[in-house]
């Protein structure tokens, strides 16, 4: 098996005795090539190259925004389509600060768990078909949206740009901030479903591809528990911003077994496309990444696409 291992050596929690770990690690199992990112988008260069040269599969060394680099990489411009069994399997080791898309697939958030249980699901050729979404000619593997948390990243972005370290204290305290500062702006948002008459009145929106949505350190964050790789996207609005009802809803995505519901919430588990017009521009995020500003934007599930290097998914071992 030829293996190429894209290390991103900026991410949070890379360090070079875990990167060299790592390499030597899967050099005893794979014909393996090393690949350190220099620059934004390095990472999707590299995946395209590597799908050209027909290897194997691509390991992640990184963060979710390099994860989702080299998915864009590998499957390069977003349209419905079906899976391609040519291309390169993804594995993921995580490096990041949250490592969100690696943890929802059952990879440990360790470095060195994760290199272990890789080395397993690769000796037991262990893999998973996934599906995606893609909005404003990206794809993205676990969340997008618009609103509060796009402007949440927005601010990360500038404290990491200015040398400030990613914790999750720091984005609790942005998310905290932000909401206060915009609680009294009007809504802005409508959104259109399929078989749904037209939602306005919507203060922000997110748009996941499984569930959790996000962690706070070992705590999942559940907007949309129905939601898993193996459906279509789903959406979490809410139409309100008082602290009250807020609160509430915050308590709910903390639960153990969170299933968040409200009067002032809108939300759907399994669908294959949402269409948000705004009458002014909010900001829109994907994968973590703040793309700038918006008037309308159409989210699109693309469904068993993807070939992961993975743990069997919990709902189909269930149905075994």
């Amino acid at each position: 098996m030829r293996a190429l291992l894209i290390v991103n050596p900026n991410a949070t929690t890379t360090t070079p005795v875990g990167r060299d770990r790592l390499a030597h690690a899967l050099a005893g199992r794979v014909a393996l090539t090393v690949a350190h990112t220099t620059h934004r988008g390095h990472a999707a260069e590299l995946a395209r190259s590597a799908h050209t040269d027909g290897m194997d599969v691509i390991i992640a060394h990184g963060g979710d925004g390099t994860v989702n680099e080299i998915v864009n990489g590998i499957l390069g411009a977003p349209s419905p389509r079906a899976a391609d069994p040519s291309l390169p399997m993804l594995a993921v080791v995580p490096g990041g600060s949250a490592n969100v898309f690696a943890r929802s697939l059952g990879i440990a958030a360790d470095p060195m768990e994760a290199t272990e249980q890789l080395l397993t699901l690769l000796a037991e050729r262990s893999r998973r078909r996934i599906g995606l979404g893609f909005c404003e000619g990206r794809w993205f593997v676990f969340n997008a949206g618009l609103g509060l948390d796009a402007q949440v990243c927005e601010a990360i972005d500038l404290s990491r740009a200015s040398g400030k370290k990613v914790t999750t204290a720091r984005y609790v305290r942005h998310a905290v901030k932000l909401f206060f500062e915009s609680k009294r702006a009007d809504p802005a948002l409508t959104l259109e479903l399929p078989g749904r008459e037209p939602v306005g009145g919507v203060h922000y929106a997110f748009v996941s591809n499984s569930s959790p949505w996000t962690f706070l350190d070992d705590r999942p964050v559940h907007t949309n528990p129905g939601t898993s790789f193996d459906t279509g996207l789903g959406v979490f609005a809410m139409t309100t911003t008082r602290v009250a009802a807020t609160l509430r809803v915050v308590r709910q995505l903390l639960a153990r077994r969170g299933d968040p519901g409200s009067p002032h919430l809108i939300r759907v588990d399994d669908t294959p496309r949402v269409r948000a017009v705004s009458t002014r521009p909010i900001g829109l995020q994907v994968d973590g990444d703040y793309l700038g500003m918006r008037t309308e934007v159409v989210f699109v599930s693309v469904p068993d696409l993807l070939d992961v290097v993975a743990p069997e998914s919990k709902s189909k071992r269930a149905n075994l």
